[in-house]
């Protein structure tokens, strides 16, 4: 007749003392308590299963961990050997994943996504884009475990911001939060995005067009730049953003080491455009005036219009914004939509769509883009001649700081 063993009692592992040597006391199936000179412990021996090597496993020690609770562990471990599971290795298993949970929190994960998109985008997007990660985001749910969340925990997170109305914030914040999902998903963090449609619990923002004066208001406009009480760097700021059409900042923060007069082009580098490509503006005779005016004016900076008390520095973005309102135009024409004159004004009279795009930078998707690869330059010289013209005969001759100083020698350097 086999042997078998005789399952412990709870007072024999209570009662077992300690010897010089360590001893085993054998509860069976696997499972022993081992005593030693600093304490008794659990564990369990079995087959590995598939290679058929012995191997061990702790469950603890006693009393932390009773006869019943060890028992329990032992028969979970059998249970797994059944089906071809070694139980350290799956132990192992569950251990990383739960450390890579603790570890893998939204915020962690945020970050490493945030370096590698910030890459791809100008810098001040790429801090606003942060900034509204630590506002509004990371205080509710940076810490957690980011394969815990759920669209719940994160609309809840979002919905006093959405309450405040500030819808346009929110489904921003929402695309983020699913880009940065998408990348763990795609970088094995997580095995599901929970979060893909959680945009659809909020509100859609009212698309609010800038405001844009009429093409055939170009000429009351220049008119009341020419009358406007605002000092003479703002007003080329304002005349060279309308004759160039780059953005408010791209104006504002031009530099001189980007200008080459002898090409008549100013090249704004890539990191200072909205969508990360370098932007070629060839200067027709109007702006070079311009350029020529800005600089006889005040102290040498490196940039064509420094701020007003702090050279060293560009002046605001919000300058000609500022200037705009001073003359009337508030919710009628705001700095960017300047470029949005320009535009119309060009297409109407029949100028090439891709060429209108070209100078206003914008980055054309899809199968377009693949086909429409070059910058036009030539032939948005000569758009920009004509647009600067156009802008002089509206400003009746010599309304205009271009056109006031036509006979003044251009400065090379």
């Amino acid at each position: 007749m086999a042997n078998t063993t005789k399952p412990l009692t709870a007072t024999e592992v209570d009662s077992a003392k300690t010897k010089e040597k360590e001893y085993s006391l054998f509860d069976g199936r696997g499972l022993a308590l081992r005593v030693r000179l600093n304490g008794k412990s659990w564990r369990f021996s079995y087959t590995r299963p598939y290679t058929s090597k012995r191997s061990s496993i702790s469950f603890g020690t006693y009393p932390e961990v009773s006869l019943k609770q060890a028992r329990d562990l032992a028969h979970s471990a059998r249970e797994l050997l059944a089906k071809k599971i070694d139980p350290k290795e799956e132990r192992e298993k569950v251990s990383s994943s739960k450390s890579a949970a603790l570890n893998n929190t939204f915020r962690l994960v945020a970050l490493s996504w945030f370096d590698i998109h910030k890459v791809k985008i100008a810098d001040k997007t790429a801090r606003n884009l942060l900034n509204s990660l630590n506002n509004h985001v990371f205080p509710a749910i940076g810490d957690l475990p980011i394969n815990t969340l759920t669209a719940v925990n994160v609309i809840s997170a979002l919905k006093p911001l959405a309450d405040k109305g500030t819808a346009e914030t929110v489904i921003k914040l929402c695309q983020r939060i699913n880009n940065i999902m998408t990348f763990a998903l795609n970088t094995g963090v997580i095995e599901s995005n929970r979060l893909a449609g959680i945009k659809e619990a909020f509100a859609v923002p009212v698309v609010v067009n800038l405001p844009a004066i009429k093409p055939q208001e170009l000429p009351e406009l220049m008119r009341k730049i020419t009358l406007a009480n605002i000092k003479q760097t703002t007003r080329c700021l304002m005349e060279f953003q309308l004759h160039t059409m780059v953005r408010p900042s791209e104006a504002a923060g031009a530099k001189w080491s980007e200008i080459d007069f002898d090409k008549r082009l100013w090249t704004i580098p890539a990191e200072r455009m909205k969508k990360r490509n370098a932007h070629l503006v060839p200067l027709s005779d109007q702006v070079l005036t311009l350029l020529n005016i800005m600089q006889t004016v005040g102290a040498k900076s490196e940039y064509v219009f420094p701020a007003d008390k702090k050279p060293n520095k560009h002046a605001n973005n919000q300058t000609v914004n500022k200037a705009l309102e001073r003359m009337g135009y508030k919710s009628r024409l705001c700095s960017h939509g300047l470029r949005t004159v320009a535009s119309t004004t060009l297409n109407e009279q029949g100028h090439d769509f891709d060429i209108v795009e070209a100078a206003l930078a914008h980055v054309q998707q899809g199968v377009r883009a693949v086909y429409n690869r070059t910058d036009y330059i030539e032939r948005r010289r000569v758009m920009m001649a004509y647009w600067s013209n156009h802008i002089d005969s509206a400003a009746t001759g010599n309304m205009s700081l271009s056109g006031s100083v036509q006979g003044l020698k251009i400065v090379n350097g």
